[in-house]
């Protein structure tokens, strides 16, 4: 990258920091403008952004809808290429995702999305948070050296942005029932993505699967939702199972 596009883009984040009305404005921003950066050579690419503290994930923020999905479905297993990178500090890459033996359940559940490629870069904070920069490509091999390299320059780029945002925008801590809530709806957006992916069905078909599940089992969406991330049996699936 050039001396004048790092420059330039510098002066986005900080014109971004300054504009932005709240910490989610600010983040779906920054996801923003890093897959227009990551995909100007014309290829598409779902970018989000990852960042954790108090405990807990803060913010989630996606170029698209697509991308947030993506992620919210990666949580729901507390694995994945994104958490990797972002609770080990290290790149992660994927080069092939119908070749890669890695969190396989959680890959398998997303093989329909036409997502080939994953890289994950982490973003460096203070002690007080962890982040993560998630690039998602519809394409084998998308990520080559180079490739890499930019979005890891990329993502210090915006590092000491991001540490200036966490600072200003400092969330009250959240509570048990708000932790809880959100680990639910990500375990339920996983659980719809494995049902999908066995009964080869719609997202709202697959609810109406968990729905059906938790009324004749006189058990809530979410314990049926866990039952079927831990690997139980998959209701309206051809075998039963995963």
């Amino acid at each position: 990258m050039a001396k004048e596009n790092i420059i330039s883009l510098s002066d986005r984040l900080q014109d971004l920091l300054l504009d932005s009305p709240g910490f989610p404005d600010f983040l779906l921003g920054l996801a923003t403008i890093s897959a227009a950066q990551l995909g100007a050579d014309g290829r598409t690419m779902e970018c989000t952004i990852t960042v954790e503290r108090n405990g807990g994930l803060a913010t989630v923020a996606a170029s698209s809808q697509e991308g947030y999905r993506l992620d919210e479905t990666q949580y729901g297993f507390d694995i994945g290429p994104c958490l990797t990178a972002l609770r080990q500090q290290r790149t992660v890459l994927i080069g092939d995702l119908a070749n890669d033996l890695r969190w396989s359940r959680y890959l398998d559940s997303i093989a329909e999305d036409n997502v080939r490629s994953v890289l994950a870069v982490p973003i460096h904070t203070d002690s007080s948070a962890r982040a993560a920069l998630n690039s998602y490509a519809y394409t084998t091999h998308a990520f080559n050296p180079a490739a890499i390299a930019f979005v890891e320059d990329h993502a210090a780029s915006m590092s000491r942005i991001l540490r200036l945002a966490l600072r200003l925008h400092a969330p009250e801590a959240p509570g048990d029932d708000f932790r809880s809530a959100l680990k639910s709806r990500a375990v339920v957006d996983a659980a719809v993505a494995l049902v999908m992916l066995q009964t080869r069905g719609g997202r709202n078909g697959a609810l109406t699967v968990l729905q059906a599940a938790a009324a004749s089992n006189n058990k809530r969406i979410r314990e049926i939702a866990a039952e079927i991330v831990d690997g139980g049996y998959i209701p309206g699936s051809p075998d039963g199972r995963q």
